[in-house]
């Protein structure tokens, strides 16, 4: 399967801008029984195109169709069925407590859509990653104007033909290219931006979005550290650590990025990661059905650049033809290049440390992360996760937090900002507005000048 994609004119950009903005203040997109509609038609589209889009999965990232349905697919299936079942119930006014000073008031907050959403999405999971955002932005009664990454050609295809064939534009259009695209995108003026991708393209959408003060989400990416206490279970340590990194052959944003690592236990963990790489993907990983290629040739020679005949504890091998890279573990150093940038691929970068203290410092003297990773006993891992700070954690696990619709998805600091998922999804396409309506039968004096009841009304406030 080959295919490309073409840069969407710019002209047509304004034109869909418009439309879906005339769409919006028609107040099509409010009742709730559209907002319905619309999921489960996203939802009949999910299964229509699920054999399409695993096809393109494959064919641009070498994902077997098992991971693409277990990390893409079904978690999209997932939150739909969850904003169907909750939708009425999230989007019902809640009453709150009106003080007695605001007599005979009352007060409550209701939840309204914010209107035209542009959504843009990276390569790592370009179907999940697209398609969550847009259930939380049709789940909230907004439109949306959905950007695919150019890097996942044949998959971003699949996505616009299957979108076109579900919604008019005026409702949910995709505008397909390169970057020179997104600068025309980002140019628009929309009511809510939804970014997953870099730090530094991160910055890029924030300062274009606060030249008209349009509120954003922004899902980042960082190093990701993850600690191996020395009285970690290292066997399960291991096995899930190479299962983290090993997903998506580490191009995931909350993969494990390196390994800080207690000295006394060092070398047995990495004998034990070794052993878990292998039973998971094979003495030959290149052959392994279920293990996903680097994405294009630059990121490919930027992951080889950081491997070197003195660095490699074990791994090491890669295809150039097959943009194929062997996990692979490197001692290094605070210093070391591959030290300075979220490395997004299958190489660990291993350090150690003395005591727990000094592996904390070592975190929060670096940004903060998206994720971070504790294998150890419950008690100092609670330490860790008090005195650090990441978008998200686990405590003798990798990876599963996002797995939790019930809680929130995001970073801090450099990692992002604002959260998703489940009803945090409908909340961020919403705005809470409050609504205070007060009767007319009575008008109580005291709040007008020249506030002759001052002295009871003191009393009360």
């Amino acid at each position: 399967m080959k295919s490309t994609v073409s840069n969407t004119p710019v002209e047509q950009i304004d034109t869909i801008v418009k439309m879906q903005r005339n769409y919006f203040k028609s107040g099509a997109t409010l009742p709730i029984s559209k907002r319905r509609i619309a999921l489960q038609k996203l939802q009949k589209a999910l299964l229509i195109w699920e054999k399409p889009l695993a096809e393109a999965l494959w064919a641009d990232l070498h994902k077997s169709y098992q991971e693409a349905y277990l990390t893409e697919i079904s978690i999209v299936l997932g939150e739909i069925r969850n904003h169907l079942k909750h939708l009425g119930k999230w989007s019902r006014p809640e009453r709150r407590r009106t003080p007695l000073k605001m007599f005979p008031s009352r007060s409550r907050i209701v939840s309204e859509p914010l209107g035209v959403s542009l959504i843009i999405s990276p390569w790592n999971y370009p179907v999940q990653l697209l398609l969550n955002p847009l259930v939380g932005a049709l789940s909230a009664g907004c439109t949306a104007i959905l950007k695919p990454s150019p890097y996942v050609p044949n998959v971003s295809s699949v996505l616009q033909a299957m979108i076109e064939a579900t919604f008019d534009k005026e409702y949910v259009a995709v505008v397909q290219g390169n970057r020179e695209v997104n600068t025309a995108l980002l140019e628009k003026r929309y009511d809510i931006i939804f970014f997953t991708g870099s730090p530094v393209l991160g910055r890029t959408v924030m300062s274009a979005a606060a030249r008209n003060l349009t509120p954003v989400v922004l899902e980042l990416g960082g190093k990701s550290p993850c600690i191996i206490d020395h009285n970690a279970d290292i066997k399960t340590a291991a096995k899930r650590v190479a299962w983290g990194k090993s997903l998506n052959a580490g191009q995931t944003c909350i993969a494990p990025d390196y390994l800080l690592v207690h000295s006394d236990i060092k070398d047995k963990f990495i004998e034990e990661l070794h052993k878990s790489f292998r039973a998971l993907l094979g003495k030959d990983p290149q052959k392994a059905e279920h293990f996903v290629r680097i994405v294009n040739n630059k990121a490919f020679e930027r992951l080889t650049g950081y491997l070197t005949d003195d660095n490699i504890i074990f791994g090491g091998n890669y295809s150039t033809q097959e943009r194929y890279i062997e996990p692979t573990v490197v001692a290094a150093a605070p210093d070391s290049p591959i030290m300075q940038e979220e490395i997004f691929g299958p190489i660990f970068p291993l350090l150690t440390f003395g005591n727990i203290d000094e592996a904390i410092n070592f975190v929060c003297e670096r940004e903060k992360p998206l994720a971070l990773y504790y294998f150890g006993d419950k008690a100092t891992g609670n330490h860790v996760i008090e005195r650090t700070s990441a978008g998200g954690s686990c405590i003798n696990d990798t990876i599963m937090h996002i797995a939790n619709e019930n809680v929130p998805f995001g970073g801090v600091g450099n990692s992002g900002m604002g959260g998703y998922h489940g009803k945090l999804s409908f909340e961020a396409f919403s705005h809470r507005r409050t609504v205070v309506t007060t009767p007319t039968w009575i008008d109580l004096p005291f709040r007008y000048m020249p506030y002759k009841w001052f002295k009871v009304v003191k009393k009360l406030l």
